[in-house]
């Protein structure tokens, strides 16, 4: 009897997430900031990669500047602001473009683009082979958590 009141228990519990599952509480995401701070490179900018899974991938960003304008051949780039503000110019042709992978280009800065003014709370859709960069005021900071989708 006891066995089976033990069999029936275990079928009873949880059988934990599934993979891939991941949530990330608002707090974490608050702190990407204070985490990151101490890796800022001389490109203005600390990442942390995030395990993915299929073709989603994810990053926490801290950006203390502008830093290069980025083409992704094969990615969309969602980005959740977190914290700070910052100036987001998308479209138009990278300047002085260069590769960086067989799907990656950077350039200096975008001629032709649109700008658009970032602030805690939004959220920002970047198809794929859309031309973008994030400028940042000297001496702010802007920290953003960023969902990858490979196409």
């Amino acid at each position: 009897m006891i066995a089976l009141l033990l069999l029936c228990a275990g079928f009873a519990l949880p059988a934990g997430d599934p993979e891939g599952f991941h949530v990330w509480k608002a707090a974490e995401l608050k702190s990407i900031g204070k985490s990151l701070a101490p890796k800022v490179g001389a490109n203005h900018t600390a990442t942390n990669p995030i395990p993915g899974i299929g073709n989603y991938s994810f990053i926490t960003i801290l950006r203390t500047g502008t830093a290069d304008a980025e083409y992704h051949e094969t990615q969309a780039d969602v980005f959740v602001v977190e914290t700070g503000e910052a100036t987001l110019v998308i479209g138009g042709k990278l300047v002085d473009e260069r590769s960086t992978s067989p799907t990656e280009k950077r350039g200096s800065g975008i001629t032709g683009g649109e700008e658009r003014k970032l602030a805690p709370g939004d959220i920002v859709s970047i198809p794929a082979k859309i031309p973008h960069q994030v400028k940042v005021e000297a001496g702010k900071q802007f920290a953003y958590f960023i969902v990858k989708v490979t196409q």
